[in-house]
């Protein structure tokens, strides 16, 4: 069983064009150690929650948990020791970074309290993007903060961004060139997506010129001995991203702060629950629920509309779609254990259509499918015909 713990820190220098993130500006927000507290309330209120107190992970996603004082930082860490959570010398412990936000004595501080993964938002090399999507770092200092966790030896990857508007494929060879320069362990090529109406969406790239792109991010780093571990993420030596890897692979995960977002089993097919996604209703939120603490039920501390009780149909929808992000795909002993087989055998000829159309694959020695090289690219067709309605699976 893996568990892991996200804590969400919504401060920014600035608001990047393309995000729709529950983030703010560091001026437009609590103090952090005012927030910080807040966090540690929610940690007590819903710590006898969890379904164990041995982790897997940590991940401090944001925003931009580098921005605030990492004695902030380091106070979630000891809160959760201090109520019975274990970390091991196996316990991947992530901070999301942006460039030109830490120094040595940071990383002193990090890496003194286990810290020992670091996930740099370097998104790309040309100064000239950047400023497009006011990203407010440039790409010297992205390049100095790749030159500062090298020095310290540790792991770390980075997030590349590709169908920037006015991008080019010259342009995305380049920031490749720094990828294979740097050599990270972990690379996440995200495509810009952005609604429909939003400023940006009016000069999106072709959708033919999206799709070289993402051919040349594949190849690339394929051919430089990455692993497309799952669509968007390439791992060099094993250097998966156990945190992720709990969403893919059909594990419980606890989010704690703003807008953060939660799955546990328990009965039936588990429960999704959430955080409010304005800091003035969360902080009311959490503060409000200080008598309910000692509650026997997670959905006590919840508004109707911040939980979900998980149907048969939403739960096998999730499942297919997220085992088949990764590269080992949907395996049949797997499904059968959580599902059974007469629901197996609802989803087989699918998953057999699939395959005759090419976007899938199968291994009949260990009875698995998966994406192939066309599926990847248009994933979604694949992931719509394994999306169920209500009562379209026999109960």
């Amino acid at each position: 069983m893996a568990f892991g713990i996200y804590v969400h820190i919504p401060y920014c220098l600035q608001r990047c064009t393309y995000c729709d993130f529950a983030t703010y500006e560091k001026s437009q927000i609590l103090p952090p150690e005012e927030y910080t507290k807040i966090l540690i309330q929610e940690i007590r209120q819903r710590a006898k929650f969890a379904p164990t107190k041995k982790l897997s992970t940590i991940y401090f996603g944001g925003g931009t948990p580098s921005l605030i004082p990492a004695e902030n930082i380091v106070a979630v860490l000891q809160e959760l020791s201090s109520l019975g959570f274990q970390t091991g010398p196996d316990t991947e412990i992530t901070i999301e970074i942006n460039p030109a936000t830490i120094d040595p004595k940071k990383m002193d501080i990090y890496l003194k309290h286990g810290i020992n993964r670091f996930s740099v938002g370097a998104q790309t090399f040309s100064d000239q993007l950047l400023k497009s999507v006011h990203r407010e770092h440039n790409s010297q200092q992205t390049r100095d903060t790749l030159d500062l966790l090298q020095s310290y030896k540790v792991n770390y990857s980075f997030d590349i961004l590709f169908a920037l508007p006015g991008q080019t494929l010259d342009i995305l060879k380049n920031d490749l060139d720094f990828v294979l320069k740097y050599r990270p362990h972990h690379v996440s090529p995200y495509c810009l997506t952005v609604p429909e109406g939003h400023l940006l969406s009016k000069i999106k790239l072709s959708e033919d010129l999206q799709l070289n792109m993402f051919k040349e991010i594949s190849s690339t780093l394929q051919n430089a001995g990455y692993e497309q571990y799952e669509i968007s993420n390439f791992s060099r030596d094993g250097f998966y991203s156990k945190h992720n890897s709990l969403y893919w692979d059909d594990e419980e995960y606890w989010g704690i702060g703003l807008s953060a977002h939660s799955y546990f089993k328990g009965k039936s097919w588990g429960i999704r629950f959430w955080n409010p996604n304005a800091i003035s209703q969360y902080e009311t939120h959490i503060l409000k629920n200080n008598s309910l603490m000692f509650e026997n039920d997670i959905t006590h501390h919840l508004q109707v509309t911040d939980f979900e009780n998980l149907q048969l149909h939403q739960s096998v929808t999730d499942y297919c779609h997220t085992s088949l992000r990764r590269k080992k795909g949907l395996i049949k002993s797997d499904f059968i254990q959580k599902f059974g087989n007469k629901i197996f055998m609802k989803i087989e000829p699918i998953l057999a259509q699939q395959v005759e159309d090419g976007l899938m694959l199968s291994s009949t020695q260990l009875d698995r499918w998966y994406l192939s090289s066309e599926g990847i690219l248009i994933s979604n067709q694949v992931f719509s015909a394994l999306t169920f309605l209500e009562g379209e699976l026999p109960s």
